[in-house]
């Protein structure tokens, strides 16, 4: 039986869809979280613009150093077990409550210790700073909610993604009226912190509704000490490749902060925030397609390969349609949303943007590897991009700034992504691909 929102459908598309019921999932999953995304974009985009022109870049740049510091903990948290649980799920289906109950006890450890440990670094640190430490403290808080959001996992395997786009999108608009009202306030500093936090309790909240209404009974879930070795033994290279790519994705605002200051890290975000307002794409159509490139793995090789480069060349096509308007209007968005104390940040956005090439093309590469289970070879690329990152950041950041952090991240995004194929053997084919898709992303 066709989905319903087939039928609004131009008559030639809904020839080529009718009767192909997993494809009309994935279009129907790829729906739900574009609508999610594309609102939080907007919504977000909005209110980041008004905090932003409220904070003024040395506020707004201490917010986004308590951010990104918290963040760098944030694979300690998640533990790498998102891909590996929507594996295994749609592996071995009946045991989906040890998979999930032995994930979510994982988690749980996992999160405690992604707030504990960066809050107890800045004490140690800066032990006079109290209001670093409650800015850390309050955004790392966030990193326990992680345990719940592994029901997100178990939506993406069943190619459910709506329902965690609805928990998803209620979080955020309760908490983008809030921040409205700490603006309106006047609130301080502190209290947008907070907000952060509270949509990641409220998200994690609506996963837990959103899963006893479809799903069943989290009281169902058993965690079993195999389980969770077979989880740990498989995502061990995830959590320390996701911990080298948080540390090139977030460090440059923490050594900005440590080696220029806040303002300069206030101007360098607002490049950042809109550079990153596009990733919620390629993030969808990963989640979206990666249960249908496991699929074409069992099927045939020739099958796995053929779906994987289409899937490197829609990565590539859309990163670079989002980059050249980016590109040429950089200026006048940054000077128009942000207002003219943020001008510098315009050449940032102009050279930065280019940088979702490679995070697409990386993403796409990593559904490649998780189905390989050749995360070894994900773990040595992304840390040699983190070491690359950090060395270049030493070096161009006293000299150029903010456009020296730049500088970096596009080195260290492209080596992650296309690079270093180059360096092992059994990744040859894999960058060839990925050159194809860089130089001629043809879909069809």
């Amino acid at each position: 039986m066709n989905q319903t929102w087939t039928k609004y459908l131009p008559s030639f598309i809904r020839e080529k869809v009718e009767g192909r019921h997993y494809l009309q999932n994935v279009i129907g999953n790829t729906g739900w979280q574009f609508a999610d995304n594309i609102l939080r974009m907007g919504i977000g985009l909005f209110i980041g613009i008004w905090v932003a022109r409220y904070l003024g870049p040395d506020k707004y740049g201490l917010l986004s150093y308590a951010l990104a510091f918290g963040a760098l903990f944030l694979p300690i948290a998640s533990l790498g077990l998102e891909e590996i649980v929507v594996r295994d799920i749609v592996r071995d289906p009946p045991s989906r409550n040890e998979i999930l109950g032995s994930a979510f006890v994982l988690k749980l450890i996992g999160g405690t210790a992604a707030f504990v440990v960066p809050t107890a670094i800045v004490f140690l640190l800066r032990p006079t700073d109290s209001v670093g430490l409650w800015l850390v403290g309050i955004t790392a808080f966030g990193n326990v909610f992680q345990a719940i959001n592994i029901i997100e996992s178990w939506f993406n395997s069943q190619v459910q993604a709506k329902y965690a786009a609805f928990a998803r999108s209620t979080a955020f608009i309760a908490c983008s009226v809030i921040k409205v009202a700490l603006i309106l306030t006047g609130s301080s500093l502190i209290a947008f912190a907070a907000v952060a936090t509270i949509e990641g309790g409220l998200y994690a909240l609506g996963l837990v509704v959103a899963y006893r209404a479809k799903s069943g009974f989290l009281m169902d879930w058993r965690a079993t000490m195999a389980y969770a070795r077979s989880l740990l033994r498989d995502s061990w290279p995830l959590l320390f490749t996701n911990i080298s790519v948080i540390i090139y994705q977030r460090i440059d605002q923490v050594m900005l902060m440590e080696m220029v200051g806040s303002k300069e890290v206030g101007i360098y975000s607002v490049a950042v925030r809109l550079t990153e307002v596009w990733i919620f794409i390629p993030t969808v159509l990963f989640w979206s397609l990666f249960p249908s490139i496991l699929e074409a793995k069992q099927i045939s090789e020739n099958l796995f390969y053929e779906r994987l480069q289409k899937f490197y060349n829609l990565m590539a096509l859309i990163a670079y349609t989002i980059a050249v308007p980016v590109t040429i209007l950089s200026q006048w968005l940054v000077d128009t949303l942000f207002g003219e104390v943020y001008s510098r940040a315009g050449l940032m956005l102009a050279a930065l943007i280019w940088a979702n090439v490679f995070w697409s093309l990386e993403m796409a590469r990593s559904a490649f590897l998780t189905s390989m289970n050749w995360n070894r070879f994900y773990l040595v690329s992304v840390f040699l991009a983190c070491l690359l990152n950090v060395g270049l950041n030493f070096l161009l950041i006293p000299l150029y700034g903010g456009m020296g952090a730049v500088i970096a991240s596009i080195c260290a995004y492209w080596f992650a992504a296309h690079g270093s194929c180059f360096i092992f053997k059994p990744l040859f084919r894999t960058g060839a691909m990925l050159t194809r898709a860089i130089l001629c992303p043809k879909v069809w």
